[in-house]
């Protein structure tokens, strides 16, 4: 299972195992001055992600690199039942638009990460 960790200029979101082999990577540290938004949903996302990268267990999982026809780039790891932590992050430090992860801690992350902080 994907494991998030905020750190005082950083979150780290660790792949283990298989799914790193889905996401293309083992771990992704999102630097805090590249985040430009945060929220937290209840769970599972229906809009249309896009052409992915990875592994989509239908109405279960999605695991990869998804590629929408406007041009947003998703780094995906969700998983039905969990909340959803969404991040808007700058492209150019990490190479996607977008981070959407299954946590526990998703409504914790995104008001740390929402709150107005010295960066």
């Amino acid at each position: 299972m994907t494991h998030t960790r905020l750190e005082s200029t950083q979150l780290t979101i660790e792949f283990p195992g298989w799914e790193a082999m889905m996401t293309g990577r083992s771990r992704m540290t999102v630097p805090l001055a590249a985040v430009r938004g945060a929220r937290a949903e209840e769970g599972w996302t229906h809009e249309m992600l896009g052409i992915r990268s990875g592994l989509v267990v239908s109405g279960f999982r999605k695991l990869g690199t998804f590629r929408h026809p406007d041009g947003t780039r998703r780094l995906v790891a969700m998983r039905r039942g969990m909340p959803l932590l969404r991040l808007a992050v700058d492209r150019d430090v990490t190479g996607v638009d977008e981070i959407l992860v299954s946590t526990a801690e998703a409504a914790r992350l995104a008001g740390l990460l929402a709150a107005p902080v010295s960066r």
